[in-house]
Protein backbone atom coordinates (compact mmCIF):
# COMPACT_ATOMS: atom_id res chain seq x y z
CA UNK A 1 0.00 0.00 0.00
CA UNK A 2 1.22 4.02 -0.50
CA UNK A 3 2.76 5.48 2.12
CA UNK A 4 1.56 8.50 3.35
CA UNK A 5 4.40 11.60 4.77
CA UNK A 6 3.74 12.71 8.08
CA UNK A 7 4.98 15.81 10.13
CA UNK A 8 6.42 14.86 13.31
CA UNK A 9 4.51 17.17 16.14
CA UNK A 10 7.43 17.12 18.45
CA UNK A 11 11.15 17.28 16.44
CA UNK A 12 8.89 18.35 12.73
CA UNK A 13 11.30 15.59 11.00
CA UNK A 14 9.39 13.82 8.02
CA UNK A 15 8.01 10.75 8.15
CA UNK A 16 7.08 8.08 5.60
CA UNK A 17 3.86 5.43 7.17
CA UNK A 18 2.20 2.70 5.63
CA UNK A 19 -1.52 4.16 4.96
CA UNK A 20 -2.07 0.70 6.82
CA UNK A 21 -1.17 1.55 9.74
CA UNK A 22 -2.03 5.39 10.51
CA UNK A 23 -4.38 4.12 13.20
CA UNK A 24 -1.84 2.33 14.91
CA UNK A 25 -0.37 4.75 16.85
CA UNK A 26 2.63 5.44 14.06
CA UNK A 27 5.93 6.81 16.08
CA UNK A 28 8.54 9.15 14.44
CA UNK A 29 11.65 7.48 13.13
CA UNK A 30 13.53 10.47 14.66
CA UNK A 31 12.41 10.72 18.07
CA UNK A 32 10.72 8.11 18.87
CA UNK A 33 7.19 9.87 19.67
CA UNK A 34 4.00 9.34 18.36
CA UNK A 35 3.06 11.40 15.04
CA UNK A 36 -0.51 11.57 16.60
CA UNK A 37 -1.17 12.96 20.20
CA UNK A 38 -5.07 13.21 19.67
CA UNK A 39 -4.99 16.78 20.53
CA UNK A 40 -4.46 19.82 18.21
CA UNK A 41 -0.83 21.04 17.82
CA UNK A 42 -0.05 24.77 18.45
CA UNK A 43 2.01 25.62 15.31
CA UNK A 44 3.54 29.06 14.04
CA UNK A 45 3.91 30.29 10.45
CA UNK A 46 7.35 28.25 9.75
CA UNK A 47 5.70 25.29 10.87
CA UNK A 48 2.36 25.55 9.33
CA UNK A 49 3.33 25.98 5.64
CA UNK A 50 5.68 22.56 6.57
CA UNK A 51 2.95 20.62 7.52
CA UNK A 52 0.86 21.93 4.55
CA UNK A 53 3.88 21.08 2.03
CA UNK A 54 4.10 17.69 3.34
CA UNK A 55 1.31 16.19 5.41
CA UNK A 56 -0.01 13.30 3.72
CA UNK A 57 -3.51 14.00 5.21
CA UNK A 58 -5.91 16.43 5.52
CA UNK A 59 -5.33 18.93 7.82
CA UNK A 60 -7.79 21.46 9.83
CA UNK A 61 -6.19 24.57 11.11
CA UNK A 62 -7.90 26.47 14.09
CA UNK A 63 -7.03 30.51 13.24
CA UNK A 64 -7.60 32.04 16.80
CA UNK A 65 -6.03 34.55 19.46
CA UNK A 66 -5.68 34.66 22.99
CA UNK A 67 -7.70 37.63 23.54
CA UNK A 68 -10.90 36.38 21.61
CA UNK A 69 -13.81 35.39 23.59
CA UNK A 70 -15.68 32.67 20.82
CA UNK A 71 -12.09 31.50 20.08
CA UNK A 72 -11.76 30.28 23.85
CA UNK A 73 -14.57 29.23 24.08
CA UNK A 74 -14.25 26.92 20.85
CA UNK A 75 -10.83 25.53 21.84
CA UNK A 76 -12.53 22.91 23.86
CA UNK A 77 -14.58 21.35 21.57
CA UNK A 78 -11.61 21.92 18.57
CA UNK A 79 -10.15 19.78 21.03
CA UNK A 80 -12.92 16.87 21.05
CA UNK A 81 -12.62 17.08 17.44
CA UNK A 82 -8.91 16.32 17.09
CA UNK A 83 -9.64 13.25 19.30
CA UNK A 84 -12.43 11.80 16.83
CA UNK A 85 -10.69 12.81 13.38
CA UNK A 86 -7.18 12.03 14.55
CA UNK A 87 -5.59 10.04 12.31
CA UNK A 88 -7.14 10.86 9.37
CA UNK A 89 -6.81 14.48 9.95
CA UNK A 90 -4.26 16.03 11.34
CA UNK A 91 -5.31 19.44 13.28
CA UNK A 92 -3.71 22.69 14.03
CA UNK A 93 -3.62 25.84 16.10
CA UNK A 94 -2.21 29.07 15.04
CA UNK A 95 -2.36 32.11 16.56
CA UNK A 96 -3.46 35.05 14.56
CA UNK A 97 -1.56 37.60 16.55
CA UNK A 98 1.78 35.89 15.77
CA UNK A 99 1.13 35.07 12.58
CA UNK A 100 0.19 38.18 10.00
CA UNK A 101 1.49 36.94 6.46
CA UNK A 102 -0.57 33.40 6.72
CA UNK A 103 -3.80 35.90 7.97
CA UNK A 104 -3.29 37.89 4.73
CA UNK A 105 -2.44 34.61 2.59
CA UNK A 106 -6.08 32.99 3.49
CA UNK A 107 -7.33 35.87 3.43
CA UNK A 108 -8.50 35.66 7.50
CA UNK A 109 -11.17 38.82 8.18
CA UNK A 110 -12.55 37.26 11.40
CA UNK A 111 -11.97 34.60 13.88
CA UNK A 112 -12.09 32.17 15.26
CA UNK A 113 -11.64 30.83 11.63
CA UNK A 114 -11.10 27.11 10.27
CA UNK A 115 -9.17 26.37 7.42
CA UNK A 116 -9.51 22.92 5.52
CA UNK A 117 -6.18 21.83 3.35
CA UNK A 118 -6.02 18.64 1.35
CA UNK A 119 -3.33 18.07 -0.96
CA UNK A 120 -1.24 20.64 0.21
CA UNK A 121 -3.73 23.45 -0.63
CA UNK A 122 -6.54 25.59 0.93
CA UNK A 123 -10.30 23.87 0.39
CA UNK A 124 -12.18 25.63 2.22
CA UNK A 125 -12.55 27.81 5.38
CA UNK A 126 -15.59 28.82 7.75
CA UNK A 127 -15.76 31.63 10.15
CA UNK A 128 -17.32 31.32 13.69
CA UNK A 129 -16.94 29.10 16.69
CA UNK A 130 -18.83 25.94 16.87
CA UNK A 131 -19.18 22.80 18.96
CA UNK A 132 -17.60 19.85 18.29
CA UNK A 133 -20.18 18.14 16.77
CA UNK A 134 -20.66 21.29 14.03
CA UNK A 135 -16.63 21.11 13.41
CA UNK A 136 -17.13 17.21 12.50
CA UNK A 137 -20.33 17.48 10.66
CA UNK A 138 -18.86 20.93 8.42
CA UNK A 139 -15.51 18.55 8.35
CA UNK A 140 -17.30 15.53 6.85
CA UNK A 141 -19.61 17.82 5.10
CA UNK A 142 -16.37 19.42 3.16
CA UNK A 143 -14.13 16.33 2.54
CA UNK A 144 -16.85 13.63 1.02
CA UNK A 145 -17.16 15.48 -2.10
Amino acid sequence: MAAITLVCPACSSINRVPAERLAQVPICGACHKPLFTAHPLSVNENALARHIQNDGIDLLVDIWAPWCGPCNSMAPHFEQAAAQLEPRMRLLKLNADTAPASMTKYAVRSIPTLLLFSGGALKSQKVGAMTAQQILQWVRCQTTT
